[in-house]
């Protein structure tokens, strides 16, 4: 069985190559270079290239910030890139699994956000991801979107690298404390996309729709922070103070859900799938980022 995974340099596609895949399944996790998925005669050629039984989409133009001021390319591979590979994906029966984000809803809502909650993105790469669902909803009925937030990993760029990052350069972090949200594990994320595309893959009948995949539990940036450094300094890192500071002390160009934490009970109905909590899955990445916890 040929899975592809498109994304694969970032921070969930990485851990989706790790993944403990059984026996008999190939992924293909072709980078951008020798595939861009925003051109639709590429990713046809991919795609007749072999039967592949899944297909996972994990790239995205994820700079929020940068995407106000870089509209059509935040546009061309959230928007455009998922229309292409729903259109390419259903011409030739595979199941699409596409990865969203919680920056479609506006963050006004209370309590934990269910997948049919209405969204109403307030920026351009909540609009542009937005706008990708839909075209995967519309073009391939075979499709599961895995709305996820605040990934995490020991790899490329994440707040728990910057965290650490800082808590070695500086005496005192200020992190914004009225953002609320459910920090994710990129390897418990590959899990839940794996776990997905081999039910899709071997079940004509298996559920699709949209679903929520985040850590167990939810917090602040602020306490997040402060768990990192904690956690750190359990390992032998560096100890500081963590302030708290409202989102209007820290302007951004793209606004911030205040509330984006999300709801996996659908994950849990339509797969079984129940993630851990986000302690437990941080204690992991600070093990391989800085090593195991010293006894004293």
């Amino acid at each position: 069985m040929d899975i592809l995974i498109l994304g694969g340099a970032g921070q969930v596609g990485t851990e989706l190559q790790a993944f403990p895949w059984p026996e008999g399944v190939r992924v293909h996790a072709p980078d951008r270079q020798s595939l861009d998925i925003t051109d639709e005669a590429a990713v046809a050629a991919a795609l007749d290239a072999r039967a592949y039984a899944a297909v996972i989409n994990t790239a995205a133009y994820t700079a929020v910030d940068r995407a106000e001021s870089e509209v059509a390319a935040a546009w061309r591979l959230n928007a455009l890139a998922p229309a292409i590979l729903a259109a390419e994906t259903r011409r030739r029966a595979i199941p699409l699994i596409h990865v969203s984000t919680d920056y479609v809803f506006d963050g006004s809502g209370e309590g934990f956000y269910a997948p049919d909650a209405p969204v109403n993105p307030k920026s351009v790469y909540g609009a542009s991801k937005a706008a990708g669902e839909m075209a995967v909803r519309s073009a391939n009925p075979r499709h599961v979107i895995v709305r996820t937030a605040w990934v995490v990993s020991p790899h490329r760029g994440n707040f728990v690298k910057t965290m650490l990052r800082l808590a070695n350069e500086r005496d005192r972090l200020t992190v914004v404390d009225d953002q609320h949200g459910c920090p994710t594990s990129a390897a418990d994320l590959a899990g839940a996309l794996a776990a997905i595309a081999l039910r899709l893959a071997g079940d004509e009948a298996a559920p699709t729709g949209t679903v929520h995949c985040v850590n167990d539990g939810a917090t602040t940036w602020c306490d997040f922070a402060r768990a990192i450094v904690a956690g750190a300094a359990r390992r032998g890192g560096r100890s500081v103070p963590v302030a708290g500071i409202p989102t209007a002390a820290y302007p951004t160009p793209a606004r911030r859900p205040a509330n984006s934490r999300l709801s996996t009970q659908s994950l849990t109905d339509a797969f079984g799938i129940a993630p851990r909590g986000w302690e437990a899955a941080l204690d992991d990445i600070l093990d391989r980022l800085v090593g195991p916890v010293r006894s004293h």
